[in-house]
């Protein structure tokens, strides 16, 4: 029998996604690769820059962020529907990608969505493809919602933050999901202070000086108040809460053949300067599941 039809889901999860990189070149490495792909947020970002040609790129880009440069991407605003506008974000993305298509990659892909007007999922599987990666992670309140064809969407983590349940649709036989997820519930707060103490002590050229909007913005949504959660916190808590409780109903009802689950509970939500540390833990995840992976291929040829 021919080979099974893999499909990759690859989950939300803000800044451990880069641990999806890690995934993806152990497979490589071990010359495994899928016949479809579908990304939720971070995951729709590194898995359409993969099957795009330029995962070396963002790999690149993403060990080389420090703390400061990250911040110099932000790009405050007061109006709108997010915090940041995400332009110079969504620039980076479209010097990579141009115009591709999602049409023109060599296997279909599948950006997962969620419509703000509805709630419904919606699952971009063409058209530009930075569009759709735009969408897939413009987190509520923090990037502001993207159009496409009439609708405005926001994150996909909202509705299907591993997405399992699209690549079965599309024809999946051997379903591999990774969950950045699977044990960081409660753990949403860790290294938010610690990287905005760091941040401070990074600060060379001026960027939080009283005066500036970046520390009006440290001390209205990162500090905390006695014991009281900061906004920023709440935020990201929240969305940990809904991607947790989501994503175990989602995958109890129609779980995968094989999951991959790095282990990032140490790791912040924020913290984009580790990805090394991510990568690998990526690759060892992978490594892991690798003998369950086989089976899998085994049993379904």
């Amino acid at each position: 029998m021919p080979a099974p039809k893999i499909g990759l889901a690859l989950g939300s999860g803000v800044a451990r996604g880069w641990a999806h990189i890690g995934v993806l070149r152990r497979l490589e490495k071990e010359g495994i690769k899928p016949d479809l792909v579908c990304g939720t947020s971070i995951g729709a970002l590194v898995g359409g820059l993969y099957l795009a040609g330029q995962l070396d790129t963002l790999e690149d880009w993403a060990r080389d962020l420090g703390r400061m440069s990250l911040f110099r991407f932000l790009d405050l605003r007061l109006s709108g529907g997010g915090l940041i506008s995400g332009k110079k974000l969504f620039k980076l993305i479209d010097d990579a990608v141009g115009e591709t298509c999602i049409e023109d990659l060599p296997v279909p892909f599948s950006a997962i969505t969620t419509e703000l007007g509805t709630g419904h999922e919606i699952w971009v599987r063409e058209g530009t493809l930075s569009k759709a990666i735009n969408a897939s992670y413009a987190l509520p309140g923090l990037f502001s919602p993207q159009k496409i064809d009439s609708r405005w969407l926001i994150d996909g983590a909202l509705t299907n933050p591993v997405p399992v349940s699209v690549c079965r649709a599309l024809g999946a036989r051997l379903v591999i999901a990774i969950n950045l997820n699977a044990d960081v519930f409660g753990m949403t707060n860790v290294g938010e202070n610690s990287s905005i103490k760091a941040l401070e002590e990074d600060d060379q050229n001026g960027f939080f000086k009283s005066s500036s909007p970046l520390n009006l913005m440290k001390h209205r949504f990162f500090d905390k108040s006695g014991s009281e959660p900061s906004i920023f916190g709440v935020m990201m808590s929240s969305l940990n809460i809904v991607q947790d409780r989501l994503s175990r109903s989602r995958l109890a009802g129609d779980p995968p053949d094989v999951t991959i689950a790095p282990r990032l509970a140490h790791l912040g939500l924020l913290e984009f300067d580790k990805a090394a540390e991510m990568i690998r833990e990526g690759e060892e995840a992978a490594e892991r599941s690798l003998p369950f992976l086989h089976h899998a291929l085994k049993v379904l040829s």
